[in-house]
């Protein structure tokens, strides 16, 4: 009888369309992170780096093993299990009439998902008490997003870290503004914050995870960047 595993995806886009990454996490049935892999995609939007991320997963995986696949991408999900069908049935139109979007990778996936026993589910991403290992996944999908080079435990890499969630799930890296109860609220121009991912400053250098950045009119970036003209 095949071990059942565990398993995250994700991808990451910075500028959607911009620099991006797809990866994933492999653990065992008690959720032990085991292999993990990210790949870069040059520039692309965010949906073709989540979709990317699960084909891989699925390409790297034993077809004849049950595996629970957590993603924090709704799209992504909805697009293998929800959509396919009516896809397929529209000659792969929405249901607009318009033509399929990333249609290629849909298909890919869709012929990786035929005989296998695979369970979707959703886990909000970013979150205090959210799931660990898509917290990797998506730590590992940023990071080869910004470095555009492959990593992974074959590689010897060390397994990623991911930065502190915040409690309302917001990411920090990129927006100039978070929402609270329906209102928006101008993100922090002043002092510096920790960044929570890795990302690249509008100087062209990037910055780690975990560093001190700050709010300049370009966007985040470092604190000796915020007056530097982009």
């Amino acid at each position: 009888m095949n071990e059942r595993m565990i398993a995250a995806c994700d991808g990451a886009s910075k500028g959607n369309p911009g620099p991006a990454a797809w990866a994933w996490v492999v653990a065992d049935a008690q959720g032990s992170p085991r292999r993990w892999e990210a790949g870069p995609l040059g520039t692309a939007t965010n949906n073709v780096a989540e979709l990317t991320a699960l084909q891989e997963l699925l390409e790297s995986t034993d077809p004849g093993a049950e595996i629970e696949v957590r993603m924090d991408s709704q799209y992504a999900m909805n697009a293998v299990t929800k959509w396919l069908a009516g896809w397929k049935r529209n000659g792969w139109k929405t249901s607009a009439g318009k033509p399929v979007a990333n249609r290629d990778l849909v298909v890919r996936i869709d012929t990786l998902l035929s005989g296998r026993t695979v369970n979707f589910v959703y886990v909000p991403a970013h979150q205090v008490d959210g799931d660990p290992l898509n917290a990797l996944a998506d730590q590992a999908a940023s990071e080869a997003a910004v470095a555009q080079r492959a990593a992974g435990s074959a590689q010897g890499s060390p397994l990623p870290t991911p930065a502190p969630a915040r409690a309302s799930g917001a990411r920090s890296g990129g927006a100039a503004a978070k929402k609270t109860d329906g209102a928006a609220r101008p993100a922090r121009t002043g002092g510096t914050i920790r960044a929570r991912f890795a990302g690249r400053c509008h100087c062209g250098k990037p910055y780690a995870a975990k560093e001190m950045i700050a709010k300049n009119p370009n966007g985040w970036g470092h604190p000796e960047c915020r007056t530097a003209p982009a």
